[in-house]
């Protein structure tokens, strides 16, 4: 899979040619999977371009269904009328006749408009789509609250490319999958015990428990579930959590250092059940049919039934509902669930999970 090119041949070949943008995080990304499988199996000859950031473009990395990913950096190289420039130009070489803008921008609207790519469709009804002529798909103001995958698919859908599956996908190789189990072993993995992987963090994107909640958690989990081995993912660069986990120095807890995204893949597909919030390594594991086990928010901009895991077997863990009646602060993003969601609440559906996996 080329970046940024297209050789003048293939774009010859292709009938149709589609770009997907989506300039947003992890969970996202791995959102708009089901789009783009969609758009393949309608458009089985068309040429099909994703545009991402920097930071996401592992997760679309090796997807068959893609001819070409495409990167937008504008908080860096392509910052500034510059960037934009450039980013222009390069559109202009694929020659694209649609643009499905998953994440409405205003950068993205007059890019695509400038490009000349003729059918550009976004969500909602911003003035800057209004200006640049582009089509929109309402989302209703989210009655009924559907998947935000599902809404994602509305705009394939506006081209022709009905699907209603929404599962997620991403593409590990057998040597990533080798590398992680490899990187695994060092760390300390134990044989064949079954493996906890715990996501602490959500990048305030989120509800979830505070570090000291995982960290009383992992401890539990340890004692109840003597045979298991616990791996503990933490962002680079987070010097608060790796200080908060890394004095566990206890046998069967793997904190393996440093780990790119696609290396992350492969330790979540590694793992038997992944804990964690509503994030990007929960829409990763469902990605690669890992069982999770979710911390989630009622409040509908949090809720399951917009962000929940597709496609694999999971697990929602919800505040008690005297939590969110009183205690409630408001803010999902400020949320840490405290007394909402306990140590064990999370470990009886841990313990679930695994006995399903074992029966």
């Amino acid at each position: 899979m080329n970046h940024d090119s297209a050789s003048p041949e293939k774009l010859r070949r292709r009938h149709r040619r589609i770009l997907v943008i989506r300039p947003d995080r992890v969970g996202d990304v791995t959102l708009t999977t089901p789009v783009i499988r969609a758009l393949r199996r309608s458009f089985p000859d068309a040429y099909l371009a994703a545009l991402v950031r920097p930071a996401t473009e592992a997760v679309l990395r090796r997807n068959p269904n893609l001819d070409t990913i495409l990167i937008d950096d504008l908080d860096n190289t392509h910052a500034g009328y510059g960037g934009f420039f450039n980013r222009l130009r390069m559109l202009r070489s694929h020659h694209f006749d649609t643009a499905l803008m998953l994440l409405p921008t205003e950068r993205h609207a007059w890019m695509t408009f400038f490009a000349g790519i003729r059918t550009r469709i976004g969500v909602g009804n911003k003035l800057y789509q209004v200006l640049t002529f582009a089509r929109t798909v309402s989302r209703n103001k989210y009655i009924p609250l559907r998947h935000e995958a599902d809404y994602s698919l509305d705009l394939a859908r506006a081209i022709g490319a009905g699907s209603d599956d929404l599962s997620v996908e991403v593409f590990l190789t057998d040597e990533e999958r080798r590398d992680a189990r490899a990187r695994l072993r060092n760390a300390g993995r134990r044989g064949d015990r079954p493996l906890i992987s715990i996501h602490p963090e959500s990048g305030g994107s989120a509800p979830n428990w505070d570090l000291a909640t995982y960290r009383v958690f992992i401890e539990r989990l340890l004692e109840s579930l003597p045979g298991v081995d616990v791996l503990v993912d933490i962002t680079p660069g987070n010097s608060e959590a790796r200080k908060t986990f890394e004095a566990f120095k206890t046998p069967g807890v793997l904190i393996p250092g440093p780990a790119d995204l696609r290396m992350l893949m492969g330790f979540l597909a590694e793992a038997d059940i992944v804990v964690s919030s509503s994030s990007g390594p929960m829409h990763l594991a469902a990605a690669v049919k890992t069982v999770t086990v979710s911390l989630f928010c009622p409040l509908p901009a949090c809720s399951v039934a917009l962000w929940g895991p597709q496609g694999n077997t999971s697990r929602i863990v919800l505040p008690h509902d005297d939590y969110c009646r009183t205690r409630c602060p408001g803010d999902p993003h400020v949320c840490t669930f405290t007394d909402g969601i306990g140590v064990d609440d999370v470990l009886g559906a841990v313990k679930e999970m695994l006995e399903k996996k074992r029966g």
